[in-house]
């Protein structure tokens, strides 16, 4: 049954994508199977930091089934380094966390990949690994960033003397000055160190490369669960030294992605290479111990936080240094996400007349870390919110009455806060105001005196956030983040898109297709979305960032539009009127004033593409391709609001309610928005309860199982109570923000405000486990005069 072509834009239409998901029918990486495949087994380094005296493969290679070993050695000379987008000097740019495929020398964290066997099954392969000898010379390791950046720590890179890979540290003159002055004043000064744990993505599905070569013509097929297709192939390309037109990239369904699979791995380039030595194609799929010990992490970052205010609650001014965990190596987007993603938004949502920002950038012994959902954006929400908690808790002030003291102002958008960034359109007072109202907020305030009078512990948490997204503006990175989009309109007046973006339940394959059935006026069956395929779609960047409706969807918008154009000088040729006086209305093109007098877009469709009476000028075919380059990031904000109740004997956490009023401007699907909600806040809850990536001194991962990683179950967590509101952005004609990191970067400092409020405490490190929350409730019982 055709839905009908009223407005699509703005109704909750369910996901086009997921009848083939949930029945089964979808293809994923593991379920490619090519004629004559091998398989690939990553033999990876036991110790976290050893250097490699010899590696003896032999008896591997004789092992049944066993067609190929490979070792860096293998690779000298023929595939190059894993890609790395932007990189900093002084250090990185000089070679420093730069890796091949394969560890040569040295490994540097635990799962650091030495060698790999290449055999007819994924069982013989695995049991190749066994045979191969190395010698390790074991070397004392360092996984605390702060120890690692001390002179005398245990060195990754000896050539360089160091473990800093590069400072940010602007002079504090004018910090200096302004603490001062708030202090002679009568104000406060708080200081708090914050800790923003690692993180393990850990998608459904986990990492999975295919690899085809065809010595014929000499072109390589690389099946990937990947969200970037393109920027896939073009490094790829680079790092096997083939033209880029001879790499040909396929990401079919992904299982997930959060940012983790926004990377160039060393498996992607050694499938390619076994593939291209073996003439026969090889299959890699990631087990689970090896995702939580390989694939990147994300967070990692310990915060110095001080801030500055008046006794009536106005901050004026923020200090903020952050020591940024880079792992042992850089992966793409490494060495930036502190830099780039942390510092520009430390102010958060607020008017701070000053804000100093300084970070160190420090390698250790453990995996590499890069974006998880938010990079980089969490960790500035996080230490602002908490902040901006610590004023209220020093002033004895209510957190909700400082945030509405400090919020930049509606009028005073587009704001150049005070580290530089220039927020396009905001109304923060009233998300509060709106999450406040949702929650009953001052009956909560009474219902905990209420509880705390009965030596309960309940608290009340609220995290009013706002994110950089969109991004794509010219010369924000070294390379283009534009997005593309090809539109065609077939004779029978069906419409294909082609999206140079990688949707992977986002969403776009219905959001996209909305857009385009809204601006034509026909049903939403007769729009299909294509992505994922290098050879088929225009040059694009991706998924990531919460970037791909309003960079992606605004190029498709656009498209759209020059095609209306053109089919409506087509029709007003067929209906003898002007170009001018022909409108385009529910699939029809009419001539105004004269509804009678029309065609269907499908005559159109079929005029232009199969006519040969087309008036001069206009060209057969409906076809058109578009780059979209917005002028400037998108802000979407937003406020939750969660409350605690803790079990004094047992040290848990219950989460009792979370609302989230949340705007990232124009909603194209309502329902979609509320499920990137969900998603997100689930993963924020996670990270501040439950999740933690932790290593030993020696850099031996002890989370390398799902029974030591814990992530939070459905019955764990409340109902969530959403809402919104609307502050469309001025940088695109959708007036679309992004919405798919915008729970994850909200949740974490609502659960633990709520957690401190309920413990009475200025602030409680994550992640807020039993056994922690326990220990501090037993120091706060002994602690306490006896009766």
């Amino acid at each position: 049954m055709l839905m009908g072509i009223a407005a699509l834009v703005g109704t909750p239409i369910k996901r086009r994508e997921d009848p083939r998901l949930i029945t089964g029918q979808a293809t994923y990486v593991d379920d490619i199977k090519l004629p004559g495949m091998l398989y690939m087994a990553v033999l990876r380094s036991p110790y976290g930091h050893a250097r490699i005296r010899s590696i003896n493969t032999e008896a591997a290679k004789q092992a049944p089934g066993v067609v190929a070993v490979y070792t860096a050695q293998d690779l000298k000379g023929v595939v190059g380094n894993i890609p790395v987008a932007a990189p900093l000097p002084p250090h990185i740019t000089n070679g420093m966390g730069r890796r091949g495929p394969l560890a040569e020398g040295k490994v540097r964290f635990y799962g650091d990949p030495v060698a790999v066997v290449i055999a007819e099954s994924r069982y013989g392969a695995r049991d190749a690994l066994d045979l191969i000898e190395v010698d390790y010379e074991p070397l004392p390791a360092v996984v605390d960033p702060e120890k690692a950046a001390q002179p005398d720590a245990p060195l990754l890179y000896e050539e360089f003397g160091t473990n800093v890979a590069a400072s940010v540290r602007p002079p504090t003159d004018e910090i200096d000055r302004v603490f001062a002055e708030t202090q002679a004043n009568g104000g406060i000064v708080v200081k708090q160190r914050m800790v923003n744990q690692r993180l393990a993505p850990s998608p459904m599905e986990t990492r999975g490369v295919v690899a085809e070569f065809r010595k014929a013509d000499r072109t390589l097929t690389i099946w990937s669960s990947s969200q970037i297709p393109h920027l896939l192939r073009n490094y790829l390309a680079e790092q096997l030294g083939l033209p880029q037109h001879q790499v040909r990239v396929i990401v079919p369904e992904v299982g997930g992605g959060f940012g983790c699979k926004l990377n160039i791995y060393p498996e992607e380039a050694l499938v390619a290479f076994a593939a291209m030595k073996t003439g026969r194609p090889v299959k890699w799929i990631e087990d689970r111990s090896e995702n939580l010990a390989v694939t990147i992490h994300g967070r990692d970052q310990i915060d110095y936080v001080e801030v500055a205010a008046t006794r009536e609650g106005k901050i004026t001014g923020l200090k903020v240094h952050v020591v940024s965990d880079l792992g042992a190596y850089l992966q793409f987007f490494t060495d930036v996400i502190a830099i780039a993603f942390t510092l520009p938004m430390i102010c958060g949502c607020y008017d701070i007349p000053v804000a100093y920002g300084s970070c160190d950038i420090v390698f250790t012994n453990k995996a590499p870390t890069d974006a998880y959902r938010g990079a980089g954006r969490p960790e500035a929400a996080y230490l602002v919110e908490r902040a901006v908690d610590l004023v209220a808790h020093a002033l004895g002030k209510d957190p909700a009455e400082v945030r509405m003291i400090n919020f930049v102002k509606p009028e005073q958008f587009p704001h150049k806060m005070a580290t530089g960034t220039v927020y396009d359109s905001g109304n923060y007072q009233a998300a509060l105001e709106k999450a406040m109202q949702l929650i009953g907020y001052q009956q909560l305030r009474a219902e905990q005196a209420q509880k705390r009078a009965q030596g309960k512990l309940m608290g009340i948490g609220i995290s009013s956030y706002v994110e950089i997204c969109g991004i794509g503006p010219k010369g924000l990175t070294p390379f283009g983040l534009y997005e593309s989009a090809r539109v065609r309109v077939d004779q029978s007046g069906d419409v294909l898109i082609y999206t140079g973006a990688s949707p992977h339940g986002q969403g776009e394959e219905t959001t996209f297709a909305q857009i385009a059935a809204d601006e034509f006026g026909i049903p939403i069956e007769r729009v299909l979305v294509i992505h994922g395929d290098t050879d088929s779609t225009p040059e694009g960047r991706g998924t990531y960032g919460s970037r791909t409706t309003a960079v992606g969807g605004t190029a498709v918008y656009n498209a759209v539009q020059k095609l209306k154009e053109k089919m409506k000088q087509i029709a007003a040729h067929m209906l003898e009127a002007s170009p001018a006086d022909v409108t385009l209305e529910d699939g029809k093109f009419s001539v105004a004033g004269a509804p009678q007098k029309a065609v269907t877009f499908a005559e159109v469709a079929a005029a232009a593409n199969f006519s040969n009476t087309l008036p001069p000028g206009i060209e057969p075919g409906l076809e058109t391709t578009v780059f979209f380059e917005p002028e400037a990031c998108t802000f979407p904000f937003g406020t939750h609001i969660c409350v605690v109740e803790i079990d004094k004997d047992t040290g848990e956490v219950h989460l009792t309610r979370y609302v989230a009023v949340d705007d990232c401007g124009r909603q194209l699907n309502p329902l979609l928005v509320a499920g990137q909600i969900h998603g997100g806040i689930v993963q924020g809850v996670g990270q501040a309860l439950f999740e933690g990536v932790v290593y030993d001194e020696n850099g031996q991962l002890l989370t390398s199982t799902f029974m030591d990683y814990a992530m939070p179950l459905a019955s764990e967590l409340p109902s969530f109570e959403l809402d919104h509101t609307v502050t469309p952005t001025p940088y695109n004609p959708l007036g679309v923000k992004g919405v798919g990191e915008a729970g994850t970067i909200a949740a974490t400092p609502a659960v633990a405000g709520a957690v401190a409020d309920a413990l009475g405490l200025p602030h409680v490190d994550m992640p807020f486990t039993p056994e922690r929350i326990w220990r501090i409730i037993q120091q706060q019982q002994q602690a306490q005069p006896q009766a």
